[in-house]
């Protein structure tokens, strides 16, 4: 399957999350169930940098974390039939390299492992200067396609 990219404006058709929380601006490249790769540009503007840290701003690792989902779900969107449907974490393993801090491009490379039955598992690495600041395996679901195959619940 082919590759294309999404600006801020089309891949908000694919990604559930709105400003404050959209945490990627641009996807280079998406190649629907199998990949995507894009960035973050972060400026001093942003909502998270004055409360963390005064004199010494750098982005939450909760935020990396959400970046790294946010590209993810897209190669997953991006299939037939799953344009904008809701996502959510199930589980993740995360190590931090270094701080990201204003002014960085945070360029984010993430891969699906296995897809199936609503089920996403896969890996991120997001890099700003071309060194690793962070990187995550994760496994995330979408709800609709995944309550489709569990077992019907007995009434008590």
């Amino acid at each position: 399957m082919e590759g294309f990219s999404l600006n801020s404006v089309e891949l908000q058709e694919y990604q559930q999350n709105r400003y404050p929380y959209l945490m990627i601006d641009h996807v280079d490249e998406v190649i629907p169930g199998k990949s995507a790769k894009g960035y973050k540009n972060l400026t001093l503007n942003e909502w998270f940098f004055p409360p963390h840290f005064p004199g010494a701003p750098n982005m939450p690792g909760a935020l990396q974390l959400e970046s790294l989902a946010q590209m993810i779900t897209i190669a997953i969107t991006t299939l037939p039939g799953n344009k904008g449907k809701e996502t959510r974490f199930i589980s993740a393993s995360l190590k931090f390299r270094k701080e990201i801090v204003p002014g960085d491009k945070l360029v984010i490379e993430t891969k699906v492992n296995f897809w199936s039955r609503g089920i996403l598992k896969g890996v991120g690495v997001a890099y700003t200067n071309g060194t690793i600041a962070c990187e995550a395996e994760m496994v995330i679901c979408i709800p609709d396609i995944l309550e489709q195959y569990l077992p019907e619940k007995e009434d008590k």
